[in-house]
């Protein structure tokens, strides 16, 4: 995906044609990526050693589990999640609808429960 200057990304239908959980970029911006998540399921418990993950939820609420405690954000909050912090996010009723922000080429490990 390449950003075009002279082209605007409605999120409402980019997070529309997602009816089971998906995860994709829309939007670059320098060495990061904009991406949105629709969310029907929990993720994994993960980390990013190289970088921090920002979370802004656009619709429902998103549950940011972390070891010492869990995070309810509603549309319109915005949160991060230090680098090397271990994490998983799950939505608060059916579905939920995030961007999330990181390092374009950043890694995610999996851990264990």
């Amino acid at each position: 995906m390449k950003n075009s200057s002279f082209a605007a990304i409605n999120l409402s239908s980019e997070s529309a044609k997602a009816q089971v959980s998906d995860n994709h970029p829309v939007a670059f911006v320098n060495d990061h990526v904009v991406r949105i998540s629709t969310m029907t399921e929990a993720y994994y418990w993960h980390c990013h050693p190289d970088s921090d993950e920002t979370f802004l939820v656009l619709e429902g609420a998103v549950l940011i589990d972390l070891d010492d405690r869990t995070l309810e954000l509603k549309p319109g909050d915005l949160f991060t999640v230090d680098r090397g912090v271990r994490h998983r996010t799950r939505p608060l009723g059916a579905r939920s609808v995030n961007l999330t922000f990181e390092r374009a080429e950043t890694s995610t490990v999996k851990l264990e429960t």
